[in-house]
């Protein structure tokens, strides 16, 4: 099962066989890509805002962001508009929550970057606006179509 996981993985991402052989090395990556595997049905993350003051790209609180465990944004669940200088600060929060997931430990008990800032620092310090997320991961849950 473990080596058909990589396969299909290799596979989708587009890997030619040596380079497959060669994601096995030390097994840190097939470990990896095995867990998540197990659990990305499971988990989504989300990024929540909540704080939101002048912010150009039209971010306001309660606003979230969706993203798999990947990292990779689930669009129909994500603003139409999203601000580099917000989603850019995602990426050691996602990268601590793969690394949990990965590990099998607990994917919200991590100590730093639950809530994390846009790089503007609002208007005040000859800035623009300024956002704040709250990162958690959540259950996935199935939409459920009604007739």
């Amino acid at each position: 099962m473990s080596e058909e996981i990589i396969e299909r993985y290799g596979k989708r991402v587009g890997y030619t066989d040596q380079e497959i052989e060669m994601f096995q090395e030390k097994g840190h990556r097939t470990r990896h890509v095995r867990r998540l595997s197990q659990v990305a049905a499971r988990y989504s993350i989300q990024a929540e805002v909540i704080n939101a003051r002048h912010c150009n790209a039209g971010h306001i609180v309660g606003q979230k962001l969706i993203l798999d465990i990947d990292g990779n944004f689930i669009t129909k669940h994500c603003p139409q508009r999203m601000c580099v200088y917000l989603i850019s600060q995602l990426t050691i929060p996602v990268a601590l929550i793969n690394e949990r997931l990965s590990e099998g430990h607990e994917p919200n008990d991590f100590h730093f970057m639950r809530q994390v800032r846009c790089l503007d620092v609002g208007v005040e310090c000859l800035g623009y606006g300024e956002v704040m997320i709250q990162v958690t991961v959540v259950p996935r849950v199935k939409q459920v179509r009604t007739v």
